[in-house]
């Protein structure tokens, strides 16, 4: 029998590596870690030159234990077992009790030679089995609303709205890194699940197991390919956005809208044709005539965006310059991001320099029929040119970018096209690690500038190993629908799953088709105020919608009136909620955490609960599920109008149901009720509640009433411990805007919560950075029914204790 030949097996410093002379196959075994292993095949006896873009981690010098029974050399570490049947090649991974986690399919490997453009390649496919019930999550965001990844095949091929990564992640607690960045086709079926790429020179792919835990396989994710990024505080804050402002006058002027409402606000966004027309696209400068008060000179009208009425006449600007407007956005303590693309137009001097040195793809992208094409970000001649055009707005004052298209955008695509040559190889090679690379060149040419601003670079596509680069993805220009809006929750929580904390969507849905963009639309307005609330626990909370629709918030209605106050109440929340919520972020960046935490993180054992896939944790002791089903308004289909079902939309109620995980006992947010887990209830869901529950044991940070992030120091924080459980939080700090964390300039306050003996502890402070607060007040609030509900600022507190950053323990 051919799997009887001899085999060429070696140890090595690092694992082993094994010949299989049947296949005439080459396989590697690379611990990187006690956590970390990584397998190597290809069709060669010489390994070949490949690189990685999201892997960062060299191997350690670890103790590796080997064994060798029959046919197969096992090699153990302080975290797992790895099996190498040397004769058919298969590798088998195991927990230390002997536990499967995940094996190769026998004779899983399979390479067929093709030509990637001028190069020779293969098309690799690696076969897996998993247990026939595993549940397995990530793959990036996919719009399937699925949040269990079995049963599926998907291209994995970045475009808008769909972020794909070729990685998976077990309920076992395991994670499955394929590296290889062309399009993937993933596939799972009861016979296998394979990952097939159609270019590439080797079989590569990182498992990751720790502890069984998925916050485990994350921290290894994270020391795999860089830890989280730590975002600037005020991005924690609500964000406005439009498609799009059209002057600065328009733009200052919704903040002005929003000042005097005193809805708060810390961000607006310019998003694209400041630049002007089609031909001069993402040229990083203000050219259009309307934002340097140049309408009518003919020397700049040629810039005009294309469709604008060249003889329209408008009153004289208020807001005369780009300068201006950015002083004025910093004057009314707001912080400004400007939309920056992966293309350019024929017009601009980028594209002129780029095409001299080749780095440009040639193929068709968004907007058609301009001329427009995308750099390549892997020629870092072409980054170092992207970042010296991108600082004139650096230098303006900019505060964060919207690095837009990073997919990029592409039509009319066959092989020609994906054969074009970028700097690492055709564009087909390394397709999906597009996004991660720009980004790169934006994130350290600014940090070579300076330490003291934060990235914010706001995606639209994104890779393994993104976190580093202080972004976040948001999930493309999706419609506003019901249905639609479902399916980015399990989008989100997979793509945070693949150990990137930051995600968000267009609140309310990019795309108003479906209500005739007419916020006046009844309909649309429910979606709206649903979609504001969800916004409320996700890590980033922007609101944002395509022309000719306009979502700000005082367009709904007036004060007093459903549509208006819900939204601008859950805004409020969302500052209260600013102690909590920067802490998850300083948990993300220490301590490998996850902001959006599907249930399979904390209630693995809960069959019903890991599958759940429209709610979630927001940190570790908030359990929401966001309201995506019209319950009070509906539309007709012919005339896309809406109506009401109910006499008074801000009167009626109706109930929702809503899953509570077995192992832990959960409060109402909004009445205190206490409720047993490994239930579904039935909440009492007005148009102002959306179902928000706390976890028994938990300890919440709440903020003051604020316009910005800024507006007031933390110095008087209300601690509100629900109890009925055992729990502790910590408290992060930091000066709010610059590196120095990365220094160690923060502070951390950990509190716990002894529940048999009602007990707080609040432990010594760690740490300091400058402007620290060394004395505070906390006002403590033991929950219960007679509390007021959680977004409510309490009269009446159980204690209010000074702290000076000494251990204090409070009988409660």
């Amino acid at each position: 029998m051919a799997c009887l030949h001899a085999q060429e097996v070696t140890r090595t410093a690092e694992g082993a590596k094994n010949f299989i002379r049947t296949q005439d196959v080459t396989e590697e075994i690379r611990f990187y870690s006690d956590a970390i292993v990584r397998v190597i095949k290809y069709p060669a006896r010489q390994m070949p030159d490949k690189k990685s873009y999201p892997v960062i981690k060299t191997p350690e010098n670890i103790d590796i234990s080997y064994t060798e029974q029959g046919g197969n050399l096992s090699m153990k570490t302080q975290n797992l077992e790895v099996i190498m049947d040397k004769n058919s090649g298969k590798i088998t991974f195991k927990d230390l009790q002997g536990n499967l986690l995940i094996q190769e399919k026998e004779f899983g490997t399979n390479f067929i030679p093709c030509k990637d453009g001028p190069h020779a390649s293969y098309r690799v496919t690696q076969r897996f089995m998993l247990e026939p019930d595993e549940t397995i999550f990530g793959l990036g965001q996919q719009q399937t609303g699925k949040l269990n990844q079995r049963g599926q095949e998907l291209m994995l091929r970045n475009e808008n709205t769909r972020v794909c990564i070729p990685y998976i992640t077990s309920e076992k607690g395991y994670g499955l890194y394929w590296d290889n960045p062309s399009p993937t086709l993933f596939s799972d079926t009861p016979q296998e699940t394979s990952f097939n790429s159609e270019a590439g020179l080797m079989s590569d792919y990182y498992i990751i197991y720790k502890d069984g835990t998925q916050d485990g396989v994350i921290a290894g994710v994270r020391e795999l390919t860089g830890q989280a990024s730590m975002l600037p505080l005020w991005t924690m804050g609500f964000w406005q956005c439009r498609e799009r402002y059209k002057s600065p006058d328009e733009l200052c002027g919704v903040l002005d809208k929003y000042r005097d409402l005193e809805i708060p606000l810390d961000g607006i966004v310019q998003d694209w044709q400041y630049w002007g027309c089609d031909s001069n696209w993402n040229a990083m400068k203000f050219m259009n005539p309307r934002y340097i008060n140049k309408m009518g000179d003919p020397e700049w009208m040629r810039y005009l965006p294309n469709g604008e009425d060249p003889n329209a006449k408008y009153p004289e600007p208020r807001i005369k310059t780009p300068k201006e407007m950015v002083e004025y956005v910093h004057k009314n303590n707001a912080h400004l991001m400007i939309s920056v693309w992966a293309s350019f137009g024929p017009w601009t001097d980028q594209y002129k320099e780029l095409d001299a040195m080749n780095a440009l793809l040639k193929f068709e992208t968004w907007p058609r029929n301009a001329g427009v094409h995308p750099y390549d970000p892997f020629n870092p001649k072409a980054r170092d040119l992207y970042w010296r055009y991108l600082k004139n707005l650096y230098d303006l004052g900019i505060d964060a970018w919207w690095t837009d298209s990073t997919e990029p955008d592409r039509f009319d695509m066959g092989e020609k096209e994906f054969s074009l040559p970028t700097a690492d190889g055709t564009f087909r090679s390394v397709h999906n690690a597009f996004p991660l690379v720009s980004n790169q060149g934006v994130y350290e040419h600014q940090r070579a500038v300076s330490d003291s601003k934060r990235l914010f670079l706001m995606t639209r596509s994104s890779y393994f190993g993104q976190q580093r680069y202080g972004s976040f993805c948001w999930s493309g220009d999706v419609s506003s629908q019901w249905n639609v809006m479902r399916a980015q929750i399990a989008g989100g929580l997979n793509y945070s799953l693949c150990g990137i904390p930051y995600w968000n969507t267009d609140i309310g849905g990019f795309f108003g088709w479906e209500y005739n963009n007419d916020w006046h639309n009844v309909a649309m307005q429910e979606l709206q105020v649903r979609w504001m609330q969800w916004g409320c626990f996700m890590p980033i909370m922007r609101n944002h919608c395509s022309s000719p629709m306009e979502s700000e918030i005082y367009k709904f209605g007036e004060p007093g009136y459903w549509a208006y106050d819900v939204q601008k109440d859950f805004v409020e929340l969302r500052y209260r909620l600013l102690p909590y919520i920067y802490s998850l972020c300083g948990e993300a960046t220490q301590n490998n955490g996850s902001i959006m935490r599907p249930f399979v993180m904390d209630f693995p054992k809960d069959k019903k609960a890991i599958r759940t896939d429209n709610e979630y944790m927001f940190g570790r002791n908030l359990l929401v599920m966001p309201v995506t089903d019209s319950l009070y308004t509906y539309l007709d289909p012919k005339t896309k109008k809406g109506y009401t079902s109910v006499p008074d939309v801000a009167k009626a109620v109706k109930n929702v149901k809503v899953y509570l995980p077995q192992g832990a006992k959960w409060y109402n947010f909004w009445t205190n009720e206490l409720h047993a887990g490994g239930q579904t209830v039935n909440m009492p869901c007005p148009i102002d509640i959306m179902p928000v529950y706390v976890k028994a044991g938990s300890i919440m940070a709440f903020g003051p009433a604020v316009q910005y992030t800024s507006e007031k120091k933390w110095d008087n924080l209300e601690i509100r411990i629900y109890p009925g459980a055992d729990g502790e939080f910590t408290l992060y700090e930091d000066e709010g805007d610059n590196y120095n964390y990365e220094k160690g300039a923060f502070s951390q306050i950990r509190f716990h919560w002894d529940d048999a003996t009602r007990t707080l502890t609040i432990d010594d402070r760690k740490g300091e950075y400058k402007g620290m607060l060394k004395k505070r007040n906390f006002r403590i609030l033991v929950v219960d029914r007679q509390s007021p509900s959680g977004d409510k600022e309490p009269t009446q507190f159980s204690r209010s204790v000074r702290y000076n950053g000494k251990a204090q323990a409070i009988k409660l």
